[in-house]
């Protein structure tokens, strides 16, 4: 029998944790529940979640803190929540590594169809041709078997999850302008709109990650008007 997937909640919001464990546990998933950053560092190192849901506003510790560290060792999918849905909230949490976020008050059920969407995402390799797993382009090297980014001087640089299956969407389709609409449904699973700016900071994250230049960059350029395109040539390895 598969195991269930483990979802971690972190919240200091004792009503919301409640909701969401009783409503993610008749949904099929394992839950384990944090009020603040000591406890889920606990509870990542002991039970060993698939996801975490993580609250923006945490006594003591933030949760972009909490984001920003995790992501410095792991690439274990975050959900951020943030309270005023503001986005510049939305903005802040992409850029500390969190792969994606939901403005409070939520409805459970989106809540559970970005879990879903999230984890079979990070768990579906794209598609390669000749069952190639690393693909290699204007020097860097990306492992898609390992998750790992390999940099011209074979240092391994560590990517989110939201950060791979971007670059994964960039590198399987080099030289191919692809609008922001079709770079959300590909990576997130989901609609993007005019005013959300997820995918953007995203790909400055990936710039920073490939040492390009925001102001004149050469892997990943922007297009005006219709999106963003991998400059470069991709070499499939064995």
């Amino acid at each position: 029998m598969d195991r269930p997937d483990h979802v971690l909640v972190v919240d200091d919001d004792a009503e919301i944790r409640k909701l969401l464990g009783e409503y993610l546990q008749r949904n099929g998933f394992r839950v384990s529940l944090a009020t603040n950053g000591q406890e889920m560092r606990r509870a990542v190192e002991q039970t060993r979640p698939d996801i975490i849901v993580l609250d923006l506003m945490l006594p003591g510790e933030s949760g972009l803190g909490l984001c920003r560290d995790l992501r410095s060792t792991s690439s274990l999918p975050v959900i951020m929540l943030t309270a005023r849905g503001e986005e510049v909230d939305r903005i802040v949490g992409l850029e500390m590594g969190a792969d994606d976020y939901l403005s409070k008050p939520f409805s459970p059920r989106e809540l559970l169809a970005r879990i879903k969407s999230i984890l079979r995402r990070t768990r579906a390799l794209p598609p390669t041709r000749n069952d190639a797993h690393r693909l290699r382009f204007a020097g860097w090297t990306l492992d898609l078997a390992a998750r790992q980014l390999v940099a011209p001087d074979g240092v391994v640089v560590p990517l989110s999850g939201a950060e791979f299956r971007l670059l994964a969407v960039f590198v399987e389709h080099p030289n191919r302008i692809l609008d922001r609409n079709q770079l959300m449904d590909l990576t997130v699973g989901r609609d993007g709109s005019a005013f959300d700016r997820s995918i953007d900071v995203q790909v400055s994250r990936l710039r920073v990650r490939l040492r390009d230049d925001a102001r004149e960059p050469r892997i990943i350029k922007t297009v005006r008007s219709e999106g963003y395109v991998l400059a470069a040539t991709v070499e499939r390895l064995a």
